[in-house]
């Protein structure tokens, strides 16, 4: 189950990370508190702050159960290996992010020691 809390986690990472791209503090900065609830885009404005926060104590909690079963530098090489694979994985099928082709080989080599570091263990 350990490894399941350790992909759960890298996913987390994942959407914590893109909620980091669309955080902007001027923007929050920027609301009127008082009219919060009669506008709309108000609610757009905070969800990537939401997103922070809900992502990154879910990251963290799920992270947190899985080390207790996998040593934590397995653990930690692997869940940023995986999240870093998502992310560059989201940027070139969800925001159209260039590419290499050269990107691949190295990704692959990212997965491969997953797959060493997965097996060892």
């Amino acid at each position: 189950m350990a490894w399941v809390y350790l992909f759960i986690a890298a996913v987390f990472e994942i959407a914590w990370t893109f909620s980091l791209k669309f955080l902007d503090f001027k923007k929050i900065g920027a609301i009127r508190w008082q009219a919060y609830f009669t506008n709309r885009e108000h609610l757009l404005v905070l969800a990537p702050l939401i997103g922070y926060i809900l992502f990154g104590i879910a990251n963290v909690f799920f992270f947190s159960l899985a080390t207790k079963q996998i040593a934590t530098s397995t653990a930690l090489a692997i869940w940023m290996g995986v999240a870093l694979v998502g992310v560059k994985a989201v940027d070139i099928s969800i925001f159209k992010e260039a590419w290499h082709p050269m990107q691949f080989f190295y990704l692959a080599l990212i997965v491969a020691g997953i797959v060493g570091l997965k097996a060892g263990n």
